[in-house]
């Protein structure tokens, strides 16, 4: 083991999309940075990346092969990364899948698959690393939730009802734990239509791709968000305007977001571009067999800036830490990280188009 434990992160999902781009973001901040996903082939590039991007602050990377809804393999694989990286301070649940069609054309398979995955899987991965976080008695888990989970989308029954639950075990799950008076946090972030391959590794039984319904974000914008969570660990946590408004919106006028879900219908999750079509990979019951990737087929219509998370990032700057975490760099390291990342374009210009 290396450094300090309170900069040691592990990442489901972390092979890929918005995994991925967040073990890009710790690395690039110091973290030594665990990832687990399915398929040898994802992780190994992943962890080339993460080395590249972590080199400059000598990040130390570890990764283990395991399906998160195997509970069993998931702890061995976390067991094995901790040994080498020490106690996350920090574990994330980035693992997910999807099924596109009609409720009753899914079959009963493919729907458990992306309930046992999406969140059975989260499930247990907040179980293990609350049970390696135990001995150090803090620590924060994320949970990367889905703004589905404010109001479900037409022909995503299966992922949206994945989602509502991991917000509802969330709620429970702090309660339980303000009530034991501990100082383990667990955060549940929301993001809005992201753009990773996500899209392309989802069954489709419409006859074409699926396809995010817009505004959509580059997963950079959602790895922002949520590192912004690990470091305050607020109970819940909207990841772009977009993300917030709706979730406002659905409180408000619930009447109104259902319509607008009957106009978006199906056409307007599916896509007829031949790009989209030569990408698709299901991955639903095997994982991918090449390199990983962290964006889709959609860049053109994505959002590379979100004004509401270059604030949260400016706000967060000029306040103390909330979360026992010890942070990995002086209080203003969040805002100064922020401008050398090219965010500084965020503050000055360009806002018209973020959220």
């Amino acid at each position: 083991m290396v450094g300090n434990e309170e900069h040691s992160v592990i990442i489901t999902g972390g092979s890929s999309g918005i995994g991925l781009c967040t073990a890009l973001l710790f690395a690039k901040r110091g973290w030594r940075v665990g990832l687990i996903a399915r398929g040898a082939a994802g992780l190994a590039s992943a962890v080339a990346a993460v080395q590249a991007e972590g080199a400059p602050m000598s990040a130390e990377v570890a990764a283990e092969v395991a399906d998160v809804a195997d509970g069993a393999a998931l702890e061995r694989a976390a067991a094995a990364i901790a040994a080498r990286l020490g106690t996350p301070a920090v574990w994330i649940n980035c693992a997910g899948n999807g099924v596109y069609g009609r409720f009753d054309a899914v079959p009963v398979a493919e729907y458990d698959r992306v309930t046992a995955v999406t969140y059975a899987g989260t499930v247990n991965g907040t179980r293990v690393a609350l049970a390696l976080m135990a001995a150090r008695g803090a620590g924060t888990v994320v949970n990367v939730c889905s703004a589905i989970a404010f109001h479900g989308m037409p022909l995503m029954t299966s992922y949206a009802g994945a989602k509502a639950a991991v917000r509802g075990f969330g709620q429970a799950l702090r309660a339980e734990l303000r009530i034991a008076g501990s100082d383990m946090r667990v955060c549940t972030v929301f993001p809005p239509a992201v753009n990773t391959p996500f899209f392309s590794h989802a069954v489709s039984h419409m006859g074409w791709p699926a396809r995010p319904a817009p505004p959509v974000y580059q997963p950079e914008v959602i790895a922002a968000g949520i590192y912004l969570a690990a470091r305050l660990a607020p109970p819940e946590l909207a990841i772009t305007g977009t993300a917030a408004l709706f979730s406002l919106a659905c409180r408000i006028s619930p009447r109104s977001i259902a319509w607008a879900m009957t106009r978006l219908g199906f056409d307007g999750q599916l896509t007829r571009d031949a790009a989209a079509a030569a990408a698709e990979v299901p991955t639903l019951f095997a994982p991918a067999e090449q390199a990983a990737r962290k964006h889709g087929t959609f860049g053109d219509m994505a959002r590379s800036r979100s004004l509401m998370v270059g604030l949260s990032y400016m706000v967060a700057a000029m306040r103390p830490a909330m979360t026992p975490l010890a942070a990995p760099a002086p209080r203003l390291g969040i805002a100064r990280a922020l401008l050398k990342s090219g965010q500084k374009q965020l503050l000055l210009k360009g806002w018209s188009r973020s959220a």
